[in-house]
């Protein structure tokens, strides 16, 4: 009897670890952006911060923004300034520039927003006193939610 059980949980095992997965992918998936529409974003904020925009609306500003790592920042040393640059080839074709004092900015701006976006998601956390969870069945013990049984969170 003792090896039935072991066959049956090691059958079932598979199936809920590939449902969970399934679940879990579906749920990424539904919540994700486009790498363009992050891009867009992420270029909006170097405005905001003072970058300027160069068009590579030239051949040759097209053939050189090519030689650049594109969507990520390079630093640019000239004398005692410090210039940072971020080449854009997919969403619009420029190039960002900014000071010392624009990337700053960026960064001080982009904690911000994440901090933001962490209240927020603070703010959204239901919680409702009539909220039943024995309606949804028994909780196997570990299953990580903490939750006394009855009602309420």
């Amino acid at each position: 009897m003792n090896i039935d059980l072991f066959g049956r949980l090691h059958r079932m095992i598979p199936r809920r670890a590939a449902l969970a997965a399934v679940v879990a992918t579906a749920a990424l998936l539904g919540a994700c952006q486009t790498q363009q529409q992050l891009i867009s974003r992420h270029e909006d904020s170097l405005s905001a911060a003072g970058f300027l925009v160069k068009p590579a609306n030239t051949p040759e500003r097209q053939a050189m923004l090519k030689k650049l790592p594109p969507n990520k920042f390079i630093q640019r040393n000239s004398g005692d300034s410090v210039h940072y640059v971020y080449a854009d080839p997919i969403v619009c074709g420029c190039l960002y520039v900014g000071s010392q004092q624009a990337y700053n900015q960026y960064k001080a701006n982009e904690q911000t927003q994440r901090l933001a976006d962490e209240q927020q998601m603070t703010a959204d956390t239901y919680a409702d006193a009539s909220w039943n969870w024995d309606a949804w069945g028994p909780w196997p013990a570990g299953f990580g939610f903490g939750y006394r049984r009855g009602r309420g969170w």
